[in-house]
């Protein structure tokens, strides 16, 4: 394997809006919203607010992580968008995709993250995924996406 974390460029586009629709965790409006942050990020890094990476594997785009500095706040980022091929899940990218992110963020001088996900089933591989990257949930919001779909808010200190 040859993984090489790095910035989302125009070229990657394609391949990482096939992934997000791949994801079956997402819904089609909520892939709509990732496109749109993505586009975002394309036509301006530094002033869109987000930063947007991709796990190249051997040349393809394999994973995708889009994160930003929370608005209104002193050192507050959030994680918004992390996706993996399910082919290639396990193998270490998420992480790969996290640690890079918290290494650019603290760069950045963050004291914290945070993250949200769904209490439904279908995230429970998420939510574990997330609790083994050293994130805990900090707060729950019955009923928030839907009714039965709980909000679930992760935070994780870096300093």
């Amino acid at each position: 394997m040859n993984l090489n974390i790095r910035p989302m460029t125009e070229g990657d586009r394609a391949a990482v809006f096939e992934l997000l629709r791949a994801t079956t965790e997402f819904k089609p409006f909520e892939v709509t919203v990732a496109e749109e942050v993505c586009d975002g990020y394309l036509s301006d890094p530094v002033g869109s607010g987000y930063q947007a990476l991709v796990a190249d594997w051997d040349g393809v785009p394999a994973g995708y992580i889009c994160f930003g500095q929370t608005p209104l706040t002193v050192g507050t980022w959030d994680i918004y968008w992390l996706a993996v091929l399910r082919a290639r899940r396990g193998r270490g990218l998420g992480k790969a995709l996290v640690t890079h992110a918290e290494k650019s963020m603290a760069k950045a001088r963050a004291r914290l993250i945070t993250l949200e996900t769904s209490s439904k089933p279908e995230y429970e591989e998420a939510r574990r995924f997330h609790l083994a990257q050293g994130y805990e949930v900090v707060c729950r919001v019955p009923d928030f996406y839907d009714v039965g779909d709980d909000k679930l808010v992760y935070w994780k200190r870096l300093r």
